[in-house]
């Protein structure tokens, strides 16, 4: 992890996914799926909606959905004991 994402989560950012649905120009039948992610403040979340902004004003696949998760806290990783080990040759 880089320190600049130290920083920005220390600064309130968290880490943002997106699913964007969106169609195909030539096949406005079929869905494709894009997966977007970067730090971002929630509730506002301005950078997804930039880049969402980007999305509609530059290129072509009009976009069908959005689902997305926000990760905000700052936590300690999980830690499990472990009992024995299995090694394979």
């Amino acid at each position: 992890m880089r320190k600049k994402d130290i920083e920005l989560m220390l600064a309130g950012h968290g880490l943002t996914t997106a699913q964007i649905y969106y169609r195909m120009p030539d096949f406005k039948g079929m869905l494709q799926t894009y997966l977007w992610q970067d730090y971002d403040l929630a509730p506002d979340f301005p950078k997804l909606f930039g880049f969402l902004d980007f999305w509609q004003e530059k290129l072509d696949g009009p976009i069908h959905s959005v689902a997305y998760t926000h990760q905000h806290l700052i936590k300690p990783g999980e830690w499990h004991k472990i009992d024995g080990e299995f090694r394979v040759n």
